[in-house]
């Protein structure tokens, strides 16, 4: 909607100027062709504008908005139409010109600007109309005599420079023709961004900062109170569409939104009016910015007291936000509170005594002055009794009235705002003229070092001082244009208090300005801002909550992105700011705190002797060494008695010690991983289990050897297998697991390594095997030594009893493979330190089902049935049998 209401701005500003320039081209036509029939130029038509005229070396023009209502004759082209006609005069409007006037005169009594040249002025009041602002325009370009003796109308404009206009509108389309003959105009109060472009306004100038400024300067304050969440409402004419585009675009930069956005009507309608406010109450928005004059919100204002529309925060453009309509105590209620942006206010020492010696003139072209004292006495120059703005009007004027007896806004000087820029704006036409007399001759910035010549003065040269003045007022205020030909940026905020009569006073509770390398910067005494609200403190205007660290927005579909859900930070992620849009991964070493609002470093875990289960683990493991101890001396002791002889005692031994190498081992599997840890818990492991099998697998052999020695078919078996041949067999099977172990540890060591994958809140210290196919061949040949031990054992099981040893290991052997093939699926399955857990339960487990089954039988019989630790015993039951 605002583009296409941009578009119908740009459509009406270039129907505007395309009729003036066809006016103003027909004009010179005609005059053109008079020249043909005479001596002279003559001037074709008479625009009888109001004014106020000086004579002097330089002229400079002024356009005022000094009548705000514009009365159009009826035309019925039968007679010569008569021009419109101003109405409704404004006393602050007229201040404004009459400062125009002090300055000059100021400027001419000072010896140490513009020396020798005495400057004159030409002001005319544009009545607040595009048409008549542009024929002013016209006018104090081409002049208003009737002939001029110049045969060739030639000559230097009538005017070196304008100040004004005061709207964007007509100020757009003045420049946009006077641009092109680069006639310097200062504007006061002409605050349009577009007016920035200086390849479309090359010669316009203005004392009053940019909307683009006054719009950041408004987004300080929305940010100052938090206030992310508001209603926007704006004029439909160039300074309201630009303003609220700029706004929009800016509220968008910072994550703001505008809640509605609503344009007041040209014709003041009615429906129209009752539905922005319609929308107002029905929205969530409590602030309302407004971007408008007075004259376009005084109809809205209305209907917002006649429904009765209280509990809004009202943000004031400088359009309107010291204009004195809204003062009354009927609108206290409604509008007390408001928070406002106006031009700095400045201190002109000397106007006010200018201000009340004025007196009217009989010269036509000081008509403004007349009109001026009437309006202010109530009289009329007319004799008998006229009509005046619509009332009756008796008194005559004399011209001996008494300002000094009248309180007007003409007489306030309390509060000058637009009018000190008017002040600014004069100076710097005079800083420009004087630095321009200052050239020295080839010296000069010009074609050939030139200088200009004040007495054939081009547009174009005063332009090019004026981009370039820098100068100090009375006031302290520093005045430069920067390259768009704008001014520094520095605004009063205003606070809308409620008076002792009931009335609204405007007070100054702060400053914004903009500097080159500070930015926008604000400046608020909060203390000193009044609130109309119950809380009397600044209302919320959120669509939603922030949302705390630890969360996340999420922005509601269909919905701006100022209304959001809160969502909580994943595991692993947070968010250390307020409103965060995403959340942050952690590093690879730390996690998410509680609160998800930092990172933290995560805990490392691996099973540690303090761990409860590392209690377990290494108590079952020292039990383990300790029962094998006691077996090996039991079995020492005992030695020499028929079971330990029958049984093979150094194979017995050797058993016993590579069990309790089992059992030891465990031990290096707890507590945090090192280089040599690493590298010996499965080399010891390894090595350690191939001896306990190969002695258990040679133990099987020569039972079986034995058995078959017994029988006369074997006779010589049980030379293959001698007390050397056994040992060098338990050698070479574990020798071999020891051959794997060193290449495995020479080219593919294991190593401490941090796990991230495991569990991801948490760093899991283990050992990484280093090489896949050194780790399987370990365990492949454990594992292919016990099915070998168990095969042998199992075809062995059904020896006679003095045989029944085979039964025994058949039994061991059982509980060592179930252990061991129950083992590779709860590894992998278990996460973190329980992995290890699950290792060491398997080698303490398998360590005990040998241990158990292969030795509890013996001592059970050496320690409480030593009657049947006797050879006759033992081979009693194979006697019986046969």
């Amino acid at each position: 909607m605002s583009e296409l209401n941009w578009w119908v701005a740009q459509k009406k500003q270039e129907m505007w100027i395309t009729l003036y320039i066809s006016l103003y081209l027909s004009v010179n036509c005609i005059s053109a062709a008079s020249v043909l029939r005479s001596d002279t130029c003559q001037l074709q038509g008479h625009f009888r504008l109001n004014g106020v005229y000086q004579d002097g070396d330089v002229i400079l023009g002024g356009l005022f908005q000094v009548h705000f209502f514009t009365v159009f004759p009826d035309l019925s082209f039968k007679i010569e139409p008569e021009p419109p006609y101003c109405e409704k005069f404004d006393m602050e409007s007229f201040q404004q010109a009459q400062t125009m006037a002090f300055a000059i005169d100021e400027i001419n009594k000072n010896p140490n600007l513009l020396p020798n040249i005495t400057l004159g002025y030409h002001l005319y009041d544009n009545c607040v109309r595009l048409g008549m602002a542009f024929r002013a325009a016209l006018s104090l370009i081409s002049g208003t005599e009737k002939s001029f003796s110049n045969l060739n109308c030639t000559g230097p404009p009538p005017v070196v420079g304008i100040v004004g206009d005061p709207s964007s509108t007509p100020s757009i389309a003045i420049s946009s023709v006077l641009g092109l003959f680069r006639v310097p105009i200062v504007s006061y109060y002409a605050t349009c961004s577009c007016l920035s472009d200086r390849k479309k306004y090359p010669s316009f100038f203005r004392t009053i900062p940019s909307d683009a400024f006054q719009v950041r300067a408004m987004i300080q304050i929305l940010r100052h109170f938090g206030w992310t969440w508001v209603g926007l409402i704006y004029s439909d004419d160039d300074y309201g569409v630009y303003a609220a585009q700029s706004f929009q675009q800016e509220m968008q930069m910072f994550g703001h939104c505008v809640a509605f956005s609503e344009i007041l009507p040209h014709d003041n309608n009615p429906r129209d009016i009752q539905h922005i406010t319609g929308v107002i109450r029905a929205s969530t928005a409590r602030v309302v910015v407004v971007f408008s004059t007075s004259s376009f919100l005084l109809p809205l204002m209305e209907e917002v007291v006649s429904q009765n529309m209280t509990g809004r925060q009202w943000i004031a453009s400088e359009a309107w936000a010291t204009s004195p309509v809204y003062h009354t105590p009927r609108l206290l209620p409604f509008l007390g509170g408001t928070l406002g942006i106006a031009v700095r206010r400045g201190k002109i020492q000397g106007l006010h005594d200018f201000l009340l010696r004025i007196r009217p003139s009989n010269e036509p072209r000081n008509n403004m002055l007349r009109i001026f004292w009437e309006n202010m006495f109530g009289c009329s120059y007319e004799t008998g009794d006229t009509v005046k703005d619509g009332e009756q009007v008796k008194n005559v004027c004399t011209g001996e009235e008494d300002l000094i007896t009248t309180n007007t806004a003409y007489t306030d000087v309390s509060g000058l705002r637009a009018a000190y820029n008017v002040y600014k704006a004069v100076y710097a036409l005079a800083h420009a003229l004087h630095d321009l007399m200052q050239c020295e001759e080839e010296r000069g910035p010009f074609s050939g070092n030139s200088c200009a010549d004040i007495t054939n003065l081009k547009p174009w040269q005063l332009v090019h001082y004026l981009q370039k003045v820098n100068f100090t007022t009375g006031f302290g205020d520093h005045v430069s244009f920067d390259k768009n030909g704008d001014a520094s940026a520095i605004y009063d905020v205003l606070n809308w208090q409620p008076s002792s009569d009931g009335s609204i006073r405007i007070y100054t509770v702060g400053v914004v300005s903009e500097g080159a390398t500070t930015g926008m910067v604000l400046t608020l005494d909060e203390d000193a801002i009044y609130w109309n609200f119950e809380t009397k403190k600044p209302p919320r205007a959120v669509c939603s909550e922030s949302c705390p660290p630890g969360t996340r927005r999420a922005t509601r579909k269909g919905l701006p992105v100022c209304c959001f859900d809160c969502l909580p930070c994943g595991d692993g992620e947070i968010s250390n700011t307020t409103d965060a849009i995403e959340c942050t991964t952690c590093p690879d070493e730390f996690w998410s705190s509680p609160d998800n609002d930092q990172c933290v470093p995560k805990e490392v875990e691996f099973l540690s002797y303090e761990d409860p289960l590392g209690i377990s683990l290494t108590t079952a493991s020292l039990l383990g060494t300790c029962f094998c101890a006691l077996v090996m001396i039991v079995f020492t002791l005992h030695r020499n008695t028929p079971i330990v002889r029958a049984n093979n005692s150094e194979l017995s031994f050797l058993l016993l010690v590579s069990l309790k190498m089992c059992f030891l081992c465990v031990l290096l599997f707890i507590g945090q991983p090192q280089l040599w840890t690493c590298q010996l818990r499965h080399a010891v492991f390894g090595i350690s289990f191939v001896l306990c099998i190969s002695s258990i697998l040679v133990k099987t052999m020569v039972v079986i050897a034995v058995f078959k020695s017994s029988r006369p078919e074997g006779k010589g078996a049980m030379k293959w297998f001698g007390a050397v041949q056994q040992r060098c067999t338990v050698l070479v099977l574990t020798a071999l697991q020891v051959v794997i172990c060193a290449v495995w540890l020479s080219t593919a060591s294991p190593t401490p390594h941090k796990n991230n994958q495991y569990i991801r809140s948490k760093i899991v210290y283990e050992c990484a095997i280093g090489s896949v196919a050194g780790f399987s061949m370990l365990l492949g040949y454990i594992g292919l030594l016990a099915a070998v031990s168990f095969l042998l054992a199992f075809l062995a099981r059904n020896l006679p009893d003095n045989f029944n040893e085979t039964k025994f290991i058949t039994f061991s052997m059982l509980i060592f493979c179930a252990v061991w093939i129950a083992f590779v699926p709860a590894y992998v399955s278990s996460p973190g330190k329980y992995a290890v857990a699950v290792e060491i339960f398997a080698i303490l487990a398998s360590s005990f089902g040998l241990l158990v089954a292969i030795f509890a039988p013996k001592c059970y019989i050496i320690l409480l049935h030593p009657e049947r630790n006797t050879k006759n015993a033992i081979m009693g039951r194979e006697t019986q049998k046969k």
